[in-house]
């Protein structure tokens, strides 16, 4: 498989009123079509800054992110970004919602309005197309903004926090959805988490970034020996006590 996103010596700094803060120093990694990684560190490391970065709404103070070969220079139909929360309008219908984006890019044709209704079929929420998002529960609006960003066919999705409002049992679950719908859309993914676990039980590997400024401390490949691994079934598996653990100790947090 070929490199899809290519992180080159990046670097952030940013002015604050007692100088000159360095959020990232040289973040070199590189992420294959259809791989999915997971970014986690200590709070204030600069993950979501590096998903920034790499999605094109800021640009770095040093160093070039390049997705599947060409310089990212501002933001790139090629992607597309969940955040922490849904933003879904309450005043427009799910279908409406999963539209906007479309809409937006002024894009709706025929063949996207299928699409469309494919996804919210394929995906068990097309009998919701005409109600609102407050009458759906938090994981099925997790879904819709998920179809949301489908329905623009980006090749790279980028998820910052995009399950850390749910509560822990209903994030076990959109984690399984949101990770079958990835793998079966056949999408590349990074995930910047703060939960160890979820980033072990949904990624093919785990980038560990420092504290301020942020660097990469080490990067491991999540292997476990299961058929048709899931992340309910990655949690299971004997590898991810260990993979935790180390991952913890990588994190060197003093409780």
């Amino acid at each position: 498989m070929d490199n899809i996103v290519e992180v080159h010596n990046v670097g952030m700094n940013y002015q604050s009123p007692n100088g000159e803060i360095t959020a990232l120093k040289d973040i070199s990694f590189s992420v294959k079509e259809g791989e999915f990684v997971s970014i986690v560190g200590p709070s204030g490391c600069g993950k979501s800054t590096l998903l920034s970065i790499i999605s094109g709404l800021i640009s770095s103070t040093s160093g070039t992110v390049k997705i599947s070969g060409e310089k990212v220079i501002g933001t790139s139909r090629k992607i597309g970004y969940m955040l922490q929360k849904d933003h879904l309008f309450n005043w427009r219908t799910i279908y409406q919602n999963v539209m906007l984006g479309l809409e937006i890019r002024k894009a709706v044709t025929p063949e996207a309005k299928e699409r469309a209704n494919e996804l919210l079929k394929t995906y068990g929420l097309f009998e919701f197309k005409s109600k609102y998002p407050n009458q759906l529960s938090g994981g099925m609006r997790q879904r819709v903004a998920l179809i949301r960003t489908l329905v623009t066919d980006p090749q790279i999705l980028l998820l910052d926090e995009a399950f850390s409002a749910l509560d822990y049992q209903t994030r076990l679950v959109v984690n399984e959805d949101i990770y079958t719908i990835i793998k079966k859309e056949n999408k590349t993914a990074l995930l910047v988490t703060h939960d160890i676990g979820e980033s072990i039980s949904m990624a093919d590997r785990v980038v560990l970034l420092s504290k301020r400024p942020g660097t990469i401390k080490e990067i491991y490949e999540i292997k476990f020996d299961i058929d048709k691994r899931t992340p309910l079934s990655s949690r299971d598996a004997p590898e991810f006590r260990h993979f935790f653990q180390k991952i913890w100790k990588g994190l060197d947090v003093h409780v």
